[in-house]
C-alpha cells in the first residue's frame, strides 16, 4: 500500500520562536528500548527514573556521596542514595554511558545535566536550542524534537483542517483498526471482485497434488554412499497422538503415502507461536549425502526492475508447503520417512 499523504497536524511555518519557551526534549535508546531524555544545564547532576532502573533491570551501587536533590523550592527535596551507570545512545554516531542518580520522576526518562556537559564540553546554541559536542573524532549535534512531551500522543487533524485537505486531494486513504479476531466484512463495491477470485484466496489447501510441471525436481545422491536409517525420537504421548492426527489428514488428502524406502529419517514436532504443531522431518543425514547443485541467485535490483508498471500482487500461503513442489517419482522414496512403522510400533 502507498499512502499518498499522512494526516497528522499541518507543519507550521519555520522558525524557531517555538523554541523561546522549550526545554530540549529528543529520544534516545537504553538496552534496546526508546527511552525519552532531557538536556537541562540546571541540573548539578545526572538522573534516570526509578521506573526505568526497575523495568529494564539495570544494575545500580550504592552512592559514594548519598544527598538530597531540590526542585525550585525547599522542603522538596528529593533523597538520592543509588547510581547506575546507564549505557545510551542516540542516532547512530554517539554512544556513551554516565554515572545517574536514582529519583523517582515523571518528566522524562533521564535527564543530562551539568555533569554530562562539563565531561563532552558541550556547546549550546540557545535560539536553535541545540547541543553540539565532538564524541570520537566526529561533531555531533542534537536537536530537539518539536511539540514533544511525555505520554502525549500526536496531534491529529481537527475537522476544519480534514476538510481543508479534502479539497486539495483527489483519492483518500483511510486506515481503520480492527480486532485481531473480529472477521472482516469487506465493503459492497469491493465483493464482486473477491468473488470473481474466491478461488485464489481458499480457507484450506485443496487435496492431492498439484500439476506435473514441465521440469521435475530431481534429488541426485553421491555415488556409493549408503542411505541413512536414523532412529526415532523420543516423544509424550500426547505428541504421538498429534503426529498421528497430522500424518492421517495428510494421508488423506494424497499430500504424502506410505513409503516402502530403504531410506528412514525421522519425524518430529515443533510448538507455533499459536500453540499448534508442526511436523517437521529430519533430513540433515540424507542432506549430507545429497549432491548440492548450484545456481545463481536472482539480483534483488533486477527483480525489482522486472516489477514496474505491475499494480497487482498476491503472495503465496506456505503454512504446509512443502508437497506444494513435486518431485520425480522415484526420488519420492528416498526421501519419504516411514509412516506405517511410526503409526503402529
Amino acid at each position: 500500500m502507498v499512502v499518498q499523504r499522512v494526516f497528522f497536524a499541518p507543519k507550521e511555518e519555520d522558525n524557531d520562536c517555538w523554541q523561546r519557551e522549550n526545554i530540549f526534549h529528543s529520544t534516545c535508546t537504553i538496552e534496546g528500548k526508546i527511552c525519552h531524555f532531557v538536556i537541562d544545564g540546571g541540573s548539578c547532576e545526572n538522573v534516570i527514573s526509578v521506573d526505568v532502573v526497575n523495568k529494564l533491570r539495570l544494575s545500580t551501587k550504592e552512592h559514594s556521596n548519598p544527598h538530597k536533590l531540590s526542585w525550585l523550592k525547599r522542603g522538596t527535596e528529593v533523597s538520592v542514595s543509588k547510581q547506575c551507570l546507564v549505557q545510551f545512545s542516540i542516532g547512530s554516531t554517539y554512544h556513551d554511558k554516565s554515572w545517574c542518580d536514582l529519583v523517582p520522576m515523571d518528566a522524562c526518562h533521564i535527564l543530562l545535566g551539568r555533569p554530562w556537559q562539563f565531561d563532552l564540553d558541550v556547546s549550546h546554541n540557545g535560539r536553535k536550542n541545540t547541543y553540539s559536542f565532538v564524541f570520537d573524532d566526529k561533531r555531533i549535534v542534537l536537536l530537539p524534537k518539536k511539540d514533544m512531551s511525555f505520554n502525549r500522543m500526536p496531534a491529529l487533524l481537527t475537522m476544519q483542517q480534514f476538510e481543508e485537505e479534502m479539497k486539495e486531494l483527489d483519492v483518500v486513504y483511510i486506515l481503520m483498526g480492527m480486532n485481531s479476531g473480529s472477521d472482516f466484512d469487506a465493503p459492497d463495491a469491493v465483493q464482486p471482485l473477491l468473488d470473481e477470485f474466491r478461488d485464489v484466496f481458499p480457507t484450506d489447501l485443496p487435496e492431492g497434488l498439484p500439476l506435473l510441471s514441465d521440469i521435475q525436481h530431481q534429488i541426485d545422491l553421491v555415488p556409493g554412499s549408503s542411505l541413512p536409517n536414523r532412529p526415532n525420537y523420543h516423544m509424550r504421548p500426547k505428541e504421538h497422538e498429534e503426529l498421528q492426527r497430522q500424518v492421517m489428514e495428510l494421508l488423506a488428502k494424497g499430500f504424502i503415502r506410505e513409503s516402502l524406502s530403504p531410506c528412514d529419517v525421522p519425524a518430529l514436532l515443533t510448538p507455533k507461536k499459536d500453540g499448534s504443531w508442526r511436523v517437521c522431518v529430519d533430513n540433515r543425514a540424507i542432506n549430507k549425502i545429497t549432491i548440492k547443485y548450484r545456481f545463481p541467485i536472482p539480483r534483488l535490483d533486477d527483480l525489482l526492475d522486472q516489477l514496474h508498471g505491475d499494480t497487482v500482487f498476491s503472495k503465496l500461503d506456505l503454512r504446509s508447503g512443502y508437497h506444494q513442489i513435486r518431485i520425480n517419482l522415484g526420488d519420492e522414496l528416498k526421501t519419504a520417512f516411514k509412516i506405517r512403522e511410526r503409526l503402529y510400533e
